[in-house]
């Protein structure tokens, strides 16, 4: 069995493009993912809003997609892919982080999953596989349905370098958590690092190829994915190894992959990939590993939200609150996270957050997206504009917008969507007996 690979660079917008071409073949993604197969590009949306270190970055975007054209693969057979949850809007997401700027840009297929795909019984898609699931079987017993069009894709996941409130870190592993559970997703909250684990043993059976590009130009530290710290990190990794680039992301956050991080220790002990630094073949700026990064991690400065949802899934909360959460009653949740983060959080606190990352180089391209272009070469940004104070958008348009968020998370909650479906096929049956 071949060693375990991850890619590291140093990077900087005068050079992320050419970069993140040589990132990918260092790491050996044409090895792994198919020409001849179609690939999705698994954008990352942890926030709809522009929060620096929370979603896929455009450049990240714009280097992956440059690099496979450069290196062969066809535009038709490479697609952006987007899931979306009940607190999350991918619409807004897409273009609040610039994302969608870039695959429109290269004319390339925009592909939402929950908009006309079809989806299948997980068990019509893996057959026995099921049966080494660790959680799963438990949490849904009627089973769950997958994406029919990843059956046979190439997947590259988009993640960026963040803590995490549920599983300390993310990465490649819970990147892939949107996309293949549909629905009622945060019933896995309380064996989230099992979840993980089983997502992975899916992705390895269904997919033909799969692979992680992960940014760390910004990286967020705090209780991610959403109210965190970010802070300019100037690194990118890639692999087709999701438990190892995962390892190695948290490593360079400052935790111990197999001590701090369950769903990395549970994946490496089954052989889904290797956790283990040590074990892992580091290329390109390896000493970009021996950078201390010291983050604080999800805990220690928990946000009111945060706090209570670890209450909720894991403490004094659980018995009295959780049940309702698996009932009608859920989308009270889905509303008290809307109107914390996006009503209040976001609001009170993300200019304060990130106004020390967007005078920064990073900061700046973002704001002038579209407006600067690459160098002749195509290497990158040699000028990235001025800084813009517009990025945080606080006024009476982001309260509007953060109202209409908590109207969506009640109109596209899973509960009340099952209910009015059984309220009209019963009134279908009373028509037509």
């Amino acid at each position: 069995m071949s060693k375990s690979k991850v890619a590291i660079l140093r990077t900087s917008p005068a050079t992320v493009l050419e970069d993140y071409h040589r990132l990918m073949n260092l790491a050996g993604y044409q090895d792994v993912v198919a020409k001849d197969a179609d690939t999705a590009l698994k954008v990352n949306i942890s926030w709809h809003f522009f929060f620096p270190g929370s979603s896929t970055v455009p450049w990240q975007l714009e280097g992956v997609i440059r690099a496979m054209q450069r290196d062969g693969y066809a535009k038709d057979l490479i697609h952006a892919c987007h899931n979306r949850t009940v607190v999350i809007d991918a619409h807004l997401g897409e273009r609040e982080n610039k994302q969608i700027d870039v695959v429109e840009a290269h004319g390339l297929r925009n592909v939402h999953l929950y908009e006309g795909e079809e989806w299948i019984d997980v068990r019509d898609a893996v057959g026995d596989l099921t049966k080494k699931f660790l959680c799963l079987n438990e949490v849904y017993p009627k089973g769950f349905s997958i994406p029919k069009r990843f059956i046979g894709e190439n997947i590259i996941h988009l993640p960026t370098v963040k803590t995490h409130i549920f599983t300390t870190t993310t990465g490649a592993m819970k990147n892939a958590f949107g996309g293949l559970l549909n629905e009622h997703r945060h019933w896995t909250h309380p064996v989230i690092h099992e979840t993980l684990v089983d997502l992975l043993m899916i992705q390895k059976k269904i997919h033909r190829g799969v692979f992680a590009v992960m940014d760390g130009t910004f990286a967020g530290d705090g209780p991610g994915p959403r109210c965190m710290i970010p802070h300019v990190k100037n690194v990118i990794l890639a692999s087709a190894d999701q438990v190892a680039i995962d390892a190695v992301a948290g490593k360079l956050m400052g935790f111990d992959p197999l001590r701090d991080l369950k769903f990395v220790r549970l994946a490496h002990d089954l052989g889904l990939g290797c956790g283990d630094v040590r074990d892992i073949e580091i290329v390109g700026d390896v000493d970009a590993l021996n950078d201390k990064w010291n983050f604080e991690g999800p805990f220690k400065n928990m946000t009111f939200a945060s706090r209570n949802q670890h209450r909720i899934y894991w403490g004094p909360l659980k018995k009295p609150i959780e049940w309702s959460l698996k009932t009608w009653l859920a989308p009270w949740a889905y509303v008290a996270s809307v109107t914390y983060h996006d009503a209040f959080w976001y609001p009170m606190y993300a200019q304060k957050n990130v106004q020390r990352v967007l005078a920064s180089e990073w900061g700046r391209l973002f704001a002038n997206w579209g407006k600067v272009q690459p160098d002749a070469e195509g290497r990158g940004y040699p000028d990235v504009g001025e800084v813009s104070p517009e990025l945080i958008r606080i006024g009476l348009k982001h309260f509007l917008e953060a109202f209409r968020l908590i109207g969506m998370a009640v109109a596209e909650s899973p509960e009340l969507k099952h209910r009015r479906m059984r309220q009209e096929r019963e009134a279908a049956r009373g028509e037509h007996p």
